[in-house]
């Protein structure tokens, strides 16, 4: 079935999952946290579908590659948060764990996305470049 749109993509399709899966956790958390942690997990989750959108409606393939890249970083900002709220005790490791198993299975999707996205190059080429001049010319 070829795709229609984004919203065909199986990434973008579990990336909504784990923005579910997040607000879940996020609704149990102290009211002082409202503003802070909770807020920060919300905003990557939500960040990692919404860059795989905005990328696949790029018109060039280094766009759409430079925001699967950013919803990469924002995958794994989203891990650093689930980690610090787990350790801080807000979380336990049990509540995280549908949340993290998406941000896993995400993150491999993600990958596998953009190396079949990257063009290949033959192994010749990637040694053939040209040595920076270690001492370069000064003005006079």
């Amino acid at each position: 079935m070829a795709l229609k749109g984004y919203r065909d993509l199986q990434v973008w399709q579990k990336a909504i999952e784990l923005v579910e899966s997040v607000y879940k956790l996020t609704k149990t958390f102290p009211a002082e946290e409202r503003f802070g942690l909770a807020s920060q997990l919300q905003r990557a989750a939500v960040s990692i579908p919404a860059n795989i959108a905005e990328g696949y409606g790029r018109s060039h393939l280094g766009d759409y590659l430079h925001h699967l890249s950013i919803g990469r970083g924002s995958l794994a900002e989203l891990e650093t948060h689930l980690v610090i709220a787990v350790r801080l005790k807000i979380l336990s490791r049990e509540d995280t764990l549908d949340a993290w198993n998406l941000s896993q299975r995400v993150g491999q999707m993600l990958t596998k996305l953009i190396q079949s996205l990257q063009p290949s190059q033959p192994r010749s080429s990637v040694c053939k470049t040209t040595p920076r001049n270690p001492k370069p010319e000064t003005r006079p």
